[in-house]
C-alpha cells in the first residue's frame, strides 16, 4: 500500500508538472499570438515584400481590377476590324501566313469573314463592333492595346501564363506579387480577391491565384459564386464573438507551437493568418457583400436583376466595393471555365458572352469614374489569347496567341487611345508588340512597382514577376 501510494503520488506529480508545463507553453503561445497579431496587422498594412509596402515609383493606381474573359475573346470581332477578312472569306491564308500555323495544322483552313458592323465612337474615334454597344460609350476612358501576344496554345497553359507569367505551373500570380509588394489597406479583408461568374473553376484552378514559391499568405482568396461569397462567414448559432475569439486564440497557439520548429513550411503560417483574417472578415464581409443596399439607379446601371447580366453585374459591383475598402487586387472571371472558347458557332457564343458582360463592364468604369475612384483604380480587360482569322468547324475560330487585344482604363492610363497593331488579317502582332510580361510590367508600373526591383529569393535564385524580361508600355500612361 505504501509503495502504491508513492507511485500514485509520483503520477500526480507528473500530471501536475505536465499541466504546469502546458500552461507555461500555452501562456507563451498566447503572448506570441498577441505579438504576431500586432506584427501581422502591420504587415497587412505595409506589405512584407522587398518594397516594404512602399512603391518604387510614384504610384498611379492603388488597386487593380482585372476583368478576365476566360476562353479567348475574338479581337477581330470586337476591337480590331480587318476588312480583308471579308474580302478573302472562304479562301486559304496567303502563303506568308501559313507557315506560322504549321504547328497547329491550321494552315489549310479557309478564312472566316466577320459579320459585325463597325463604328468609331467617342471623341477619340476608337473602333468598336456592334457586339459591345455599352463599351462603345466608355472608349474615351480606355486604351485599346491591339498588339498583345503570348506563348501558350491551350487554355491551361495560357490562362496560367496570363496570371503568373509562365505557361507552366509553380510561379506566383500577379495578384500575389502585388500583395507581396504592397500589402493591403484594409486588414479586415484579403489583399487579393478572386470572383467567378459561375460555379465552374478557371482552367488550372487555384494555381492561377496561388503564390508558387512565395509564402502562401499572399495567395488570392476566391469568393464563392452566389449571394454569400464567403462560406460560413456568419458566427455559428449560439456563439458570441468573444467565444469565437477564444477558440481561434487557442487553435492558433497550438498551431504556432507546432510551426515553431518548421519555419521552412509557410502553409501553417498562412493558415494561422487565415484564421485571424476570417475572424475580422466576419464583421466586415456582410457589409461588403450587401449589394442589395446599392441605390436602384446603380443596380440598373450594371444590369443587376437582369437574367443575362446579373452574375457579372453582381461581381462588378462587388469588385468596386472591395477596392473602395482598400483591397489591392481583384480578379473577376467572366465566363469562368472557358465560356468564351468559340471553336464552333462563334456568333452564338460571343453574342451570349457579350450580352452577359458588356453592360456590367462599362458600368464599372462609369461608376468608378463618377465616384472619383477611376483615377487610382486600374481596370484591365482581356483573356488568355484571341481567335484566328481562319475558320474552325466551319463557323468558329481557333486559339490565337500571336496577336490579340486587351484594354486598360484608369490608374494613370490615357484613355481614347488605340495602341499597337496586328497584320492585315489579325493573326500576328506587328507594331508595339506587348508580350504578357510587358503587360504585367505595365500593371505593376501603374501600382508604383518596378518589376525588376520587386523580387523574391527562391533557392538562391532572384525571382521577379516577369522572369527578368518585359518592360512597361509607357505609351499607355498620360
Amino acid at each position: 500500500m505504501k509503495g502504491k501510494s508513492k507511485i500514485e503520488n509520483r503520477k500526480s506529480e507528473i500530471f501536475r508538472l505536465t499541466r504546469r508545463d502546458f500552461l507555461t507553453r500555452a501562456g507563451g503561445g498566447f503572448g506570441a499570438l498577441a505579438l504576431g497579431g500586432i506584427l501581422g496587422a502591420e504587415r497587412a498594412r505595409a506589405g512584407a515584400g522587398l518594397a516594404g509596402g512602399k512603391p518604387h515609383l510614384p504610384p498611379r493606381a492603388r488597386s487593380v481590377i482585372f476583368l478576365f474573359m476566360e476562353g479567348g475573346p475574338s479581337h477581330i470581332d470586337l476591337f480590331d476590324p480587318k476588312p480583308e477578312l471579308n474580302r478573302l472569306a472562304g479562301q486559304k491564308l496567303p502563303g506568308s501566313f501559313g507557315t506560322v500555323l504549321t504547328a497547329m495544322g491550321e494552315q489549310g483552313s479557309p478564312i472566316l469573314g466577320c459579320n459585325r458592323t463597325w463604328k468609331q465612337h467617342g471623341q477619340s474615334g476608337v473602333w468598336i463592333s456592334d457586339w459591345l454597344p455599352h463599351t462603345s460609350t466608355i472608349v474615351d476612358d480606355i486604351a485599346v492595346i491591339r498588339s498583345c501576344w503570348a506563348d501558350g496554345l491551350n487554355h491551361v497553359g495560357s490562362v496560367c501564363q496570363m496570371n503568373t507569367g509562365d505557361v507552366l505551373a509553380g510561379r506566383p500570380s500577379l495578384g500575389a506579387w502585388a500583395s507581396y509588394g504592397l500589402g493591403t489597406e484594409n486588414e479586415s479583408l484579403p489583399s487579393f480577391v478572386v470572383l467567378r461568374d459561375n460555379e465552374k473553376k478557371p482552367h488550372g484552378g487555384g494555381r492561377n491565384w496561388g503564390t508558387g514559391f512565395m509564402p502562401a499568405t499572399y495567395q488570392g482568396t476566391p469568393f464563392e459564386f452566389g449571394e454569400q461569397p464567403v462560406a460560413d462567414i456568419n458566427l455559428p448559432k449560439g456563439h458570441s464573438r468573444g467565444r469565437q475569439r477564444g477558440k481561434i486564440d487557442f487553435i492558433n497557439a497550438l498551431n504556432r507551437t507546432h510551426a515553431a520548429p518548421r519555419g521552412f513550411q509557410s502553409d501553417l503560417e498562412a493558415r494561422i493568418d487565415s484564421y485571424e483574417l476570417a475572424f475580422r472578415m466576419q464583421a466586415e464581409i456582410p457589409d461588403v457583400v450587401g449589394i442589395e443596399n446599392e441605390p436602384d439607379h446603380i443596380k440598373s446601371l450594371y444590369g443587376l436583376g437582369n437574367e443575362k447580366t446579373d452574375a457579372m453585374a453582381r461581381n462588378c459591383i462587388l469588385a468596386r466595393r472591395l477596392v473602395e475598402r482598400g483591397v489591392r487586387f481583384v480578379q473577376v472571371y467572366c465566363g469562368s471555365g472557358s465560356a468564351w472558347d468559340a471553336h464552333k458557332g462563334i456568333e452564338q457564343n460571343h453574342s451570349t458572352r457579350c450580352a452577359a458582360s458588356d453592360q456590367p463592364v462599362a458600368a464599372l468604369v462609369k461608376d468608378l469614374k463618377q465616384r472619383g475612384l477611376l483615377d487610382d483604380t486600374l481596370v484591365v480587360w482581356g483573356g488568355e489569347f484571341g481567335r484566328t482569322p481562319m475558320s474552325e468547324k466551319g463557323d468558329g475560330r481557333d486559339h490565337n496567341p500571336w496577336g490579340f487585344t486587351m484594354w486598360m482604363a484608369g490608374g494613370g492610363v490615357k484613355g481614347g487611345q488605340t495602341l499597337g497593331s496586328t497584320d492585315a488579317l489579325g493573326l500576328r502582332a506587328v507594331e508595339d508588340k506587348q508580350h504578357v510580361h510587358d503587360l504585367h510590367a505595365s500593371i505593376l508600373y501603374a501600382l508604383g512597382l518596378d518589376h525588376m526591383q520587386l523580387h523574391y529569393m527562391n533557392n538562391g535564385r532572384r525571382e521577379t514577376p516577369t522572369i527578368n524580361t518585359g518592360k512597361p508600355f509607357l505609351k499607355l500612361f498620360g
